[in-house]
């Protein structure tokens, strides 16, 4: 019996789709998305020209459109497949593959980034199984995005030097200037960027310790690690969000900042929110103001994260006498939040200090500091523009200040933190 045999018969209606027997030495699969796409073939292109490596590699696109989809994007679809079929013919070999999936009508209440992700990584799952081999890489790309030539090299480096990997997330720009787009357009995915960066280096400083981007096109998970999780869902947008925060808690999750995914900083509806719609909405907001959490609200966070050990076997009149002596909105928060029944579950559970802070986080996880975060701008504190919030963050974790207050100066150097660690 192959390691997901299992996974695969509970899959609704799953089948295998591609016939191409696999070669004996594949190790990375790419999953790609593609809907209503007008450059399908840059992405593969920049895949294909990376440095090589030894083991195989195959690509599968799952180009899909929901049931009642309309004829424009129908026929942009359609088109998509015949140049990619076509420049597939002209430049495929046996060591780099190219699979193309035509999913049309798929259930509207599924269609989206979601199933389609879905669709692609249970046949990239289907076809290691076929090998029966556990520790094959699933890669997560979106139809817009383009890699650094060094991509595969480097997480080649990365499953070699670390085999029991269960996930990694790949460092990323988007294009903020040239000529592809108006100005607006990269102005707008700049002060997007920082936002992700000062939110994402925020959750670093407080402790958190399953602080990761999440975007789709920026991660690969070993796929025994995606069938132990019961694999990607199929919400229609944030699947990557909520696929991730399911696998970060087994472990041994990984940055890779030696290389660079370049998602593309183009307007977008083709869901309700992510990069596209923030850029829309940026741009439509005339200018005004990028306001994002008060890093005073963070603090409190970074506070509580730091007693945590405490928690351990605590008694709960010593329990009300820390909730009270934490900082106020932190401490109704968990008040509200049923603090004292949680722990009382986690310690009953936990024999040691390591399984508490692992169920502990399970249960105070990444949908609760959002939860928390939201509280905290209801009742305690005001949203504040970008760039001072940015600041007041620089300073505590490098003590840094820019030498000019914009969004690009700024952005760099969150960039240049993060390509360090």
């Amino acid at each position: 019996m192959a390691f997901a045999d299992a996974y695969l018969e509970k899959q609704r209606n799953f089948q295998i789709k591609i016939q191409a027997k696999p070669c004996a030495n594949l190790k990375y699969i790419i999953v790609i998305p593609c809907f209503n796409e007008f450059n399908l073939i840059e992405t593969l292109k920049s895949l294909r020209n990376c440095d090589k490596v030894k083991p195989s590699i195959e690509v599968i696109v799952i180009i899909n459109s929901p049931k009642g989809c309309n004829k424009e994007i129908l026929d942009q679809n359609n088109k998509t497949l015949n140049e990619a079929k076509n420049w597939i013919h002209e430049t495929e070999d046996s060591s780099f593959r190219f699979f193309i999936l035509h999913e049309k009508d798929l259930p509207k209440k599924f269609a989206g980034a979601g199933l389609a992700r879905k669709i692609g990584m249970d046949q990239a799952v289907a076809r290691f199984n076929q090998l029966n081999r556990n520790d094959g890489i699933i890669v997560s790309m979106d139809a817009d995005s383009k890699v650094q030539s060094n991509y595969f090299i480097e997480l080649e480096k990365h499953f070699t030097r670390y085999p029991k990997t269960n996930v990694v997330t790949t460092y990323f720009e988007h294009p903020v200037e040239g000529n592809e787009f108006d100005e607006n357009i990269y102005n707008a995915a700049t002060i997007y960027e920082l936002y992700m960066r000062y939110y994402k280096l925020s959750m670093d400083y407080t402790g958190f310790p399953y602080s990761y981007y999440t975007v789709g096109s920026c991660f690969a998970v070993r796929s025994n690690s995606y069938v132990k999780q019961g694999g990607m869902n199929r919400k229609q947008a944030g699947e990557d969000f909520y696929f991730l925060h399911k696998i970060f808690p087994l472990g041994n999750s990984y940055e890779i900042n030696t290389t660079c995914v370049m998602p593309s900083s183009r307007i977008s509806d083709r869901v309700p929110f992510g990069t596209g719609p923030m850029i829309r909405s940026i741009i439509d907001s005339n200018n005004k103001e990028f306001l994002t959490y008060n890093f005073s609200a963070f603090l409190e966070l970074k506070i509580f994260f730091s007693g945590i050990r405490e928690l351990f076997k605590i008694e709960k009149s010593d329990l009300e006498k820390t909730i009270k002596e934490l900082p106020n909105c932190i401490s109704k928060f968990l008040i509200d939040n049923e603090i004292s029944e949680a722990l009382k579950e986690i310690n009953e559970n936990s024999s040691n200090i390591k399984t508490f802070t692992k169920r502990f986080y399970n249960w105070f996880d990444a949908f609760k500091i959002l939860k928390y975060l939201n509280f905290a701008h209801e009742t305690s504190y005001t949203k504040k523009p970008l760039l001072g919030e940015a600041e007041k963050l620089l300073m505590n974790i490098a003590s840094i200040k820019p030498a000019q207050k914009n969004f690009k100066e700024y952005l760099e150097v969150y960039r240049s933190l993060e390509r360090k660690f």
